[in-house]
């Protein structure tokens, strides 16, 4: 099969290459195909990944191209790792919301929303390439941030596409390592909207194929852990009966993020100075194995998720794993042409939720504002002009002043123009 990685010049495509390479049963790449449209990086990445395909005794070849319909053509499958404007755009995100009493972040909030505002148009534009290059029944895989907007985005344009975060395979991971089970065991009750989810179930599978739910043990027996994880209060665990992703933090903590963030270096700061030691790791012509330094980067896990969500496509396995989709009737609340982020059967005609059992009231209505600033998000992005940014702005629930959202809205165009 081909694969191509748009944005194939990210420092994360190693932690990819290493999946890729590691799996290579499930996923029989003949041709890896790394499209960006920077040149050293290019040089870079895809000479690391050759050596490391190499050194794995992996046959298949790695191609590199900044000509993304050469990239594209007659690929099985598209893995969208974007990020437009870079680390510098990152770097705004981070800090001009702060000028409102706002946090900076990149991927929700006002900085979220304006990288977003970046990012459709371009994600749409490379779709629409796979849509007449890519063979027929090639799939897209987004891992852009924010990935519940650029999948709906992809959906809405009749797209064959599937959002992927890595957020629920870090908690399997974690509740895997605290009950000393393997991961496969694992099955989350995950539920919410990307960068906004509750783990509501930890099931694991017995010998004998029964199952318990071991989260409220975990809850209970490693609440302190577990609030210092996602960095939380432990009492708010309580309350809940469930854990929240690291992201709630942006909500439930908004104020203390914001203290933090203040007068201190940008997330964006520290992915560049990781990216630069990355980079210069690649360069060297002895480096064949993914780098220890590359887990500071981020992306826990992503090329396992991302290896098992291609294989399920490609192969028809019908497992369970967690998607962005479309909502279809499982959250009630939500219109169906919704995404949210819950458990699916993946198999080669696609993905289907499983059933998501009803949401506490203050959950529900926590999705359901986020996802009414979802869609006057996307409609700005597709659509432009200042009142549909104003609008969105305004419904954001971390926003929601008129005075701060006209304030935001100018500097977002301002960082932006």
């Amino acid at each position: 099969m081909k694969l191509a990685v748009v944005g194939g010049g990210s420092t994360y495509t190693p932690e990819l290459v290493d999946g890729f390479a590691r799996m290579r049963a499930e996923l029989p790449i003949e041709e890896l195909w790394l499209v960006d449209p920077d040149p050293e990086r290019l040089r870079l990445v895809g000479g690391m990944s050759e050596r490391m395909f190499r050194a794995a005794g992996h046959s298949g070849r790695i191609r590199v191209t900044g000509d993304l319909v050469a990239g594209v053509s007659d690929a099985d499958a598209v893995l969208i790792q974007l990020r437009v404007g870079g680390q510098d755009a990152r770097r705004g995100d981070e800090t001009w919301p702060h000028e409102c009493g706002c946090i900076g972040q990149e991927t929700t909030g006002p900085g979220g929303f304006a990288k977003a505002l970046r990012t459709v148009p371009v994600v749409l534009r490379v779709a629409e390439a796979v849509r007449r290059h890519a063979k027929p029944d090639a799939w897209i895989v987004d891992f852009t941030n924010p990935v519940g907007i650029v999948t709906r985005a992809l959906l809405q344009e009749g797209h064959r596409a599937v959002g992927l975060c890595n957020v629920a395979i870090g908690f399997q991971r974690s509740f895997a390592r605290m009950l000393d089970v393997a991961p496969e065991r694992v099955q989350l009750g995950h539920v919410g909207l990307n960068h906004l989810t509750w783990e509501r179930h930890a099931w694991v599978e017995g010998p004998g194929g029964d199952r318990r739910d071991a989260l409220p043990g975990l809850l209970t027996g490693r609440r302190d852990e577990l609030a210092a994880d996602v960095e939380l209060p432990a009492h708010l665990l309580d309350l809940l009966g469930m854990l929240p992703s690291y992201y709630l933090r942006y909500y439930y903590a908004h104020d203390e993020v914001l203290r933090e963030q203040l007068g201190a270096p940008t997330r964006a700061d520290a992915v560049q100075d990781f990216e630069r030691q990355l980079l210069e790791l690649y360069a060297d012509p002895a480096q064949d194995t993914k780098p220890e330094a590359l887990a500071k980067r981020g992306g826990a896990f992503y090329s396992e998720a991302a290896v098992d969500l291609i294989a399920s496509l490609r192969t028809d396995r019908g497992d369970v794993q967690v998607v962005n989709l479309r909502n279809d009737g499982s959250l009630p609340f939500l219109p169906d042409d919704h995404v949210i982020e819950v458990p699916a059967t993946v198999g080669a005609s696609g993905v289907a939720a499983l059933p998501v059992e009803p949401l506490p009231a203050d959950v529900a209505g926590l999705i359901a504002h986020v996802a009414g600033y979802e869609r006057l998000a996307l409609d700005a992005a597709i659509h432009g002009g200042r009142d549909r940014v104003l609008r969105a702005m305004t419904a954001h629930p971390l926003v929601l002043q008129y005075e701060r959202a006209e304030k935001l809205t100018d500097l977002l165009i301002a960082a932006n123009r």
